[in-house]
């Protein structure tokens, strides 16, 4: 059988790490992928990682596929590094073809690991990409020690049956997703003080009069000054365009009452003899 290995604290598990493994089982032809939950990883603080059973939980949820098998199998044979793991996962299954998965983020810490250089000499191992860190994971020192044992992606069918120290990239990953960032995220969550709680409305008790709405002591008096200044500013750019016939209408309306049937009277008189004298000159002609 190929079974594909894949390690981690999984404090919370999400979807990169199902991507990764069903991404690995195609490319590698797996026939199934064991999730080894480890009760705490050596180069992380571990003081605020959620119980084993609970991370198994909630990584059999998550992944819920019938070729993937979440375990606890370093609590029950007590082994605390990888390199203890697999060596004594292939003493006791021997016609196995194990395969290590890991995420480029992992390759980049690679040379940190308990006994790094004799894993790699134990096991093939495939990276699986990951958008920031498969920018610098192959410039490594792991990688870089390693390079001269990588094999094309197009030949990771074989991985599993070439003999170690061996291994692959495999491209097409491109979740941004990481289990630090949402355990910080959690434990923020958690440090932040809760919101009080409202109390309940007491129906006996007789609503309150509604406040008459008050205004603000200067609003009124700003908004008429703007009104004003709007209305006067109008006036003023309204004056020059004046008719001469406005300014006549303007004119009369200051004339008295009185002395204005007195002119119209006068100017009837005027023009009525006007009209009479032309037409006694053209009776003459």
């Amino acid at each position: 059988m190929r079974i594909g290995l894949f390690g981690g604290s999984f404090d919370p598990p999400h979807r990169a790490h199902l991507d990764a493994c069903l991404l690995a089982m195609k490319r590698l032809k797996l026939d199934r992928v064991w999730w080894l939950v480890t009760p705490g990883n050596p180069l992380k603080n571990t003081s605020h990682l959620a119980p084993l059973g609970e991370r198994m939980v909630a990584a059999r949820e998550l992944a819920n596929h019938p070729r993937i098998d979440v375990t606890g199998l370093e609590a029950v044979i007590n082994t605390r590094y990888t390199f203890d793991t697999i060596e004594w996962l292939r003493a006791r299954c021997p016609g196995v073809q194990f395969v290590w998965i890991m995420g480029a983020d992992n390759l980049r810490h690679f040379h940190r690991w308990q006994k790094w250089r004799a894993i790699a000499d134990l096991i093939p191992i495939v990276v699986v990409d990951r958008p920031g860190p498969s920018l610098y994971a192959s410039n490594s020192t792991a990688a870089q020690a390693l390079w001269r044992f990588r094999i094309p992606e197009e030949a990771a069918t074989s991985l599993p049956t070439r003999r170690p120290p061996v291994w692959t990239y495999l491209h097409g990953l491109k979740s941004v997703l990481s289990s630090t960032a949402l355990r910080a995220l959690r434990e923020k969550s958690k440090a932040a003080p809760a919101a009080p709680v409202p109390a309940a409305p007491d129906e006996t008790a007789k609503p309150a009069p509604k406040a008459a709405k008050r205004q603000a002591p200067g609003q009124k008096k700003s908004r008429s000054k703007t009104a004003t200044g709007k209305k006067s500013a109008a006036r003023r750019n309204a004056a020059p365009a004046r008719s001469s016939k406005a300014r006549n209408a303007k004119a009369s309306k200051s004339v008295p009452a009185g002395k204005r049937g007195k002119v119209s009277r006068k100017t009837a008189r005027k023009t009525t003899r006007k009209t009479a004298g032309k037409t006694s000159r053209k009776g003459a002609k």
